[in-house]
């Protein structure tokens, strides 16, 4: 950690902060979106662009970091931690989350909100199994009964797949928006583990500072793709068209967009904060506890119908994530009480995450 000295009080200040921002991460990200959508906004590329483009946001704390480094280390503080070999990885990886974005923003198109959400929860699954292949991770009876419960939902909503279908979208666009999301869930699922795989070859200490180094990289270079899309598909040409078309009226307009870029934001730079703070395990709850809040808000505003599919997917949801971070409690207690080097493994561990 960067901030050895921190007291007790003060990290629990921060990660109480870091969990209330990555809430409104978590909850208004999607609802922004699907407020474009249902307002009359139709560039899905742009859509796309704006879950990173609020990239330089994560400058300040980078600032204040380096402020802190300065203070406390003189002109010897370097203004930047991470290596060419990272910078590249992170890249590259920041590539793969803007296809990421244009797949979520797809289907987060022609879907409801609290579909889509539901279906996103397979993240979990798709990740277990990534972290499985590229990290070598073993999988417990419980990952894999968090697997298995995901698994069903995602199908048990696909069997009802038109019965939340949005007015004017089609059968055939609702199927694809369905799978578009799964898709983006399952490559979700393999970037988690790419991430962590960066930090156990880094051959360097993990701070807040590389950590947030890295987010903003693999933001930076995932905005670079999405504005390649929106410039073939002439997303800036037509913003100011569909600006004045907007239901909401022009302002509002912009206003939405930069409100929907520092949401996302607010996402990435609350799961490092909690992460940082806590550990991975924390961020993972804090996930799970606020999947039902993002679904009870979509039903309120934006009258979605809530059918028993849902709810019963719902519940194997929320099984699944209990399921998963139970195995995941049992199994860092255990290798905690075998013996301080076991405890120094899972440290490293649940940073990385």
């Amino acid at each position: 950690m960067e901030h050895p000295g921190l007291s007790t009080n003060m990290r629990r200040i921060l990660l109480l902060i870091s969990c209330l921002i990555l809430a409104v991460g978590i909850c208004g990200g999607p609802l922004m979106m699907r407020l474009y959508y249902v307002e009359g906004g139709s560039r899905i590329w742009l859509s796309s662009w704006l879950q990173t483009g609020g990239w330089p946001l994560t400058l300040i704390p980078l600032a204040i970091l380096y402020y802190y480094r300065r203070k406390t280390e003189g002109s010897n503080a370097k203004f930047y931690l991470m290596t060419p070999r990272i910078f590249i990885a992170s890249f590259i990886i920041g590539v793969a989350t803007g296809l990421d974005d244009f797949l979520y923003s797809w289907g987060g198109s022609k879907l409801p909100v609290s579909t889509s959400s539901l279906l996103l929860a397979a993240q979990l699954a798709f990740t277990a199994v990534g972290a499985f292949f590229i990290v070598k991770l073993k999988l417990s009876p419980f990952s894999i009964n968090a697997v298995v419960l995901l698994t069903v939902g995602a199908v048990l909503l696909g069997i009802r797949s038109n019965g939340d279908r949005p007015e004017g979208v089609t059968s055939k666009e609702y199927i694809i928006g369905f799978m578009m999301t799964l898709l983006a869930a399952a490559l979700y699922g393999v970037i988690l583990p790419c991430i962590e795989l960066i930090y156990m070859k880094a051959k360097q200490a993990i701070t807040s500072t590389l950590v947030l180094e890295i987010q903003m990289i693999m933001s930076f270079a995932a905005t670079a793709f999405c504005t390649v899309g929106m410039i073939a598909n002439k997303d800036f040409q037509a913003m100011s068209r569909e600006a004045k078309q907007f239901n909401l009226g022009e302002a509002r307009y912009y206003t939405v967009i930069v409100c929907t870029a520092a949401i996302w934001q607010c996402f990435f730079v609350g799961i490092i904060g909690v992460i940082y703070c806590s550990s991975s395990l924390m961020s993972g709850v804090m996930i799970a506890v606020l999947l039902p809040v993002t679904e009870v808000l979509a039903v309120i505003f934006f009258k979605e119908n809530f059918s028993g599919e849902k709810g019963l997917a719902l519940f194997l949801s929320l099984w699944g994530f209990v399921s998963y971070f139970y195995g995941e409690f049992r199994q860092t207690k255990k290798q905690k009480n075998t013996s301080p080097e076991a405890e120094m493994t899972i440290t490293t561990h649940t940073e990385s995450v």
